[in-house]
């Protein structure tokens, strides 16, 4: 339920992508600020600022916002102090939530997220509220040109991820959380093009749901992400592609 799922699929299908630009920046800029802070400025000693600045890079952000965005991490320029927050909620037909953000303010950004639940059928709950249906897990997105299957379990899971699935145009590999950057970089070595990687909250269960929860489901993961201060939603909810065609056809 994050860049990767279903649910973007169906967005593309709406056309609701190409007018957030301006918000990816502003979550990009976020996560270069808050990687230099936890890691320091340098990316070749700090393996999650390096990542934020090849997504920056696959998006044509400036070299120089870039730049301004790692100085304000590091304290070398004044800026806003970003803070990593997690929310837990639940939403229609008994679906469950996790939405990761980064905040300046965590009193105003919790109100807003708990108004959005709130719009949706769903209620924001406290810590363990939904956390305990996911895992913590590295995800690594490979399109399917670029690599066999012989050649992700020779390369990705020789190198320690625990599986890999087919996703339609690409495959997912899966690691454990402290495996990610290793497996990519072995990918990498192996002349195999990454699309993306990041740490995700995978369900343990996905839900099904269909009907006006299914539409209700989608449009609260939706209006979570288009909040400025949200960097993933994650949700252990499951839509038919059937669903999804009607849906889609419906708005």
């Amino acid at each position: 339920m994050s860049g990767h799922s279903k649910w973007a699929t169906i967005k593309h299908k709406k056309g609701a992508l190409d007018a957030k630009r301006g918000k990816l920046f502003t979550k990009l800029i976020k996560e270069l600020t808050v990687a230099a802070r936890m890691g320091g400025g340098d990316p070749g000693g700090n393996p999650r600022l390096r990542k934020a600045i090849s997504d920056a890079k696959g998006q044509s952000m400036p070299n120089d916002t870039i730049s301004r965005a790692v100085k304000r991490g590091t304290g070398e320029i004044e800026g806003a102090a970003y803070e990593e927050v997690l929310y837990e909620g639940t939403g229609p037909g008994g679906t469950l939530f996790l939405v990761e953000g980064m905040t300046d303010n965590r009193n105003r950004t919790v109100a807003e997220i708990r108004k959005i639940f709130e719009k949706n059928n769903g209620v924001l709950g406290g810590g363990g509220t939904a956390g305990w249906a996911f895992e913590r897990k590295g995800v690594i997105q490979i399109a399917k040109p670029d690599a066999n299957e012989d050649q992700l379990m020779e390369v990705a899971v020789g190198a320690g991820a625990e599986d890999y699935s087919d996703q339609g145009e690409e495959w997912h590999v899966t690691t454990p959380p402290e495996a990610l950057h290793g497996v990519v970089d072995s990918v990498e070595k192996a002349k195999i093009t990454v699309k993306g990687s990041q740490l995700s909250y995978l369900p343990k269960t996905k839900k099904p749901i269909s009907g006006r929860d299914a539409e209700v489901a989608l449009n609260l993961a939706e209006a979570l992400d288009d909040h400025d201060d949200v960097q993933n939603v994650y949700a252990d909810f499951d839509v038919s592609d059937e669903e999804l065609a009607r849906i889609a056809n419906e708005a």
